[in-house]
């Protein structure tokens, strides 16, 4: 949707009301460095996948007041943003999705990630969620649940062995 030589961009009251597929929205933005998405209307979106994929110079983002209720993929959202030192998600409702795989795969900058927000009641799939978050030195799963979950595999493979982990499920623990 946007062309990939820019650097910054201000999207206030991005008009996208009618939109339920947003997936590679951003990807391959690979000069991004800040991106302000502040009343970003994902209200009937149901597709997230690739959404932020391969923004390599992208540093931070606050999707706090993204509006997720609908989405059941966002597989490969944050893929290669290898530069990503600031991820808020605290109000992602995560209650329809299905699919998480490589979601955070390779931001090998990404220091802390709060996920305790995130309902998994529906998720099947979270492949290499966490593959090579090599800085992550803090990770909350607390209300994580895999009990639909039937793809797991190498989930946390590559993550810093220092990382402090919090969770309360005993499918993923085996998983570490």
């Amino acid at each position: 949707m946007f062309p990939y030589n820019f650097s910054s961009l201000i999207l206030f009251n991005f008009n996208i009301n009618n939109a339920i597929d947003i997936s590679g929205m951003f990807s391959n933005c690979s000069f991004l460095t800040s991106l302000n998405l502040t009343n970003f209307n994902s209200i009937n979106v149901n597709n997230m996948s690739w959404m932020f994929a391969e923004c390599i110079s992208l540093t931070y983002l606050n999707l706090s007041n993204f509006k997720t209720d609908n989405v059941n993929n966002m597989s490969y959202m944050f893929f290669n943003c290898k530069s990503l030192e600031y991820l808020n998600l605290y109000e992602f409702n995560t209650k329809n999705v299905t699919n998480m795989s490589y979601m955070f795969s390779n931001c090998s900058c990404l220091k802390y990630l709060n996920l305790c927000t995130f309902n998994t009641c529906k998720l099947i799939n979270s492949t290499y969620m966490f593959y090579n978050c090599s800085s992550l030195t803090f990770l909350n799963l607390l209300i994580f649940n895999s009990i639909n979950v039937t793809n797991m595999s190498f989930m946390f493979l590559g993550l810093n062995k220092n990382c402090r982990i919090i969770l309360n499920d005993e499918k993923m623990l085996n998983e570490l």
